[in-house]
């Protein structure tokens, strides 16, 4: 049995290291252009150098997206862009676009080459095909089943890695390759800018009535009816390891710090503890009571146990479920007064109670009796965002510890 590789999204720096804090083995992000994701933080060049080293001073990979369909006035840009992810040092290159990877090839013939989800990668001769044009990896479509990932595995070599999504949002449509963004709205999803439209509130009309919007509801509020429940195959980890797939991929290159910290850390648990004794080891309902306190839709298997029926999506809703609010993250720990440097996310005040969620371990409860601001002032409350304040600690607790607060 192979260790997976657990790879997390980063939309921006600070993503990027918190993913890396809490358990991820790899990250994958996106410059400021070439990547599907054009409407998240993103990284400048800067940025991703930093994080790059960041990465691999713990060990760790960074791949880099440029997985976007590109018309004839991109190719000139991706050109130059290749020979900068080149001289950063990243450790692969995830792209989708045929002429892409040959330019990958001309240009930095020594760079890995993954093949994105984007080329929907559904059998084992369009997987064996990217593995003769050069591919170290292939990412997999999400509509497939694990009888057919087996397959894929048994059928190509050994030395071709596969990845999966295990966790996030779904497409409506092929990973990826809906039109209903470009219809709709003339956004194109191929180029990174999808306005997500199945996320939208439908109602119907009649041909011969224009105008005359009927409701299709579940509720009084309408339906949505392209609104699929995200994915978490977080009590799967036994099935997934047993597929022979070598990278287990989380979605959420736009989702927030907190988000990413907690989805890793629950699968990092699952997976090391199911490595660790895989004859006993049993599913902990915490681990999912944790990744259900980042914001989340309802959650899915989507395509693993088979084609999603109805009861995978939600009709009445798309908004997401929240009922914890990210209010620190710790800078620094003071033995000494036996407090912890915060920077303030969310309106902190005396007497408010948190959760403190290390990298590592179990979170623990603490109630704020006293606030100091970087002057060493008291203060009755921190009202200003990013602002740096000074908090008790029952405990010692180390850096990139973060504070979440139960929404009353």
């Amino acid at each position: 049995m192979i260790k997976p590789e657990l790879l997390a999204p980063a939309g921006n720096l600070e993503k990027l290291k918190m993913a890396i804090m809490y358990g991820a083995d790899a990250v994958y992000i996106g410059g400021q252009e070439y990547s599907l994701r054009a409407l998240a933080d993103n990284f400048t060049i800067e940025d991703m150098k930093e994080g790059i080293e960041f990465a691999h001073s713990k060990g760790k990979k960074v791949y880099i997206t440029a997985n976007i369909i590109p018309h004839n006035n991109d190719i000139e840009g991706i050109e130059e862009y290749l020979k900068q992810i080149s001289e950063m040092n990243a450790d692969a290159v995830i792209v989708s676009d045929l002429g892409v990877i040959e330019l990958v090839k001309e240009i930095i013939p020594e760079m890995e080459i993954h093949i994105s989800t984007q080329a929907n990668n559904v059998n084992w001769r369009t997987t064996k095909f990217w593995h003769k044009l050069g591919a170290k990896r292939v990412v997999l479509a999400r509509e497939l089943s694990l009888k057919e990932i087996r397959e894929i595995r048994g059928k190509v070599s050994e030395d071709l890695e596969l990845e999966l999504f295990i966790h996030g949002a779904m497409c409506i449509s092929y990973s990826g390759r809906c039109l209903l963004s470009n219809y709709m709205t003339g956004r194109d999803s191929n180029l990174g800018m999808c306005a997500h439209p199945c996320r939208w509130k439908y109602y119907l009309m009649e041909e011969k009535r224009p105008g005359e919007y009927l409701p299709v509801y579940e509720n009084e509020r309408g339906t949505f009816i392209f609104n699929s429940k995200d994915l978490c195959m977080l009590k799967y980890i036994p099935e997934l390891l047993d597929s022979g797939v070598y990278s287990f991929k989380i979605e959420g290159r736009m989702k927030s710090s907190y988000y990413v910290a907690t989805v890793v850390k629950a699968y990092r648990q699952a997976i090391d503890e199911y490595l660790n004794n895989p004859e006993t080891y049993t599913f902990k309902e915490e681990w999912l009571e944790e990744i259900s306190k980042a914001s989340h839709r309802e959650y899915t298997t989507g395509f693993y146990f088979g084609k999603p029926g109805s009861e995978e999506h939600r009709y009445d809703s798309s908004a997401y479920i929240r009922e914890y609010d990210f209010v620190g993250l710790v800078v620094d720990y003071d033995e000494e007064t036996q407090s912890a440097i915060v920077q303030q996310r969310n309106k902190i005040f005396i007497g408010d109670e948190f959760e403190v969620v290390p990298p590592k371990g179990a979170y623990f409860n603490q109630k704020i009796e006293w606030l100091k601001n970087s002057k060493g002032e008291d203060i009755e409350s921190a009202p200003h965002a990013q602002m740096l304040i000074n908090i008790p600690m029952s405990k010692p607790i180390e850096p990139y510890s973060m504070l979440r607060r139960k929404i009353r």
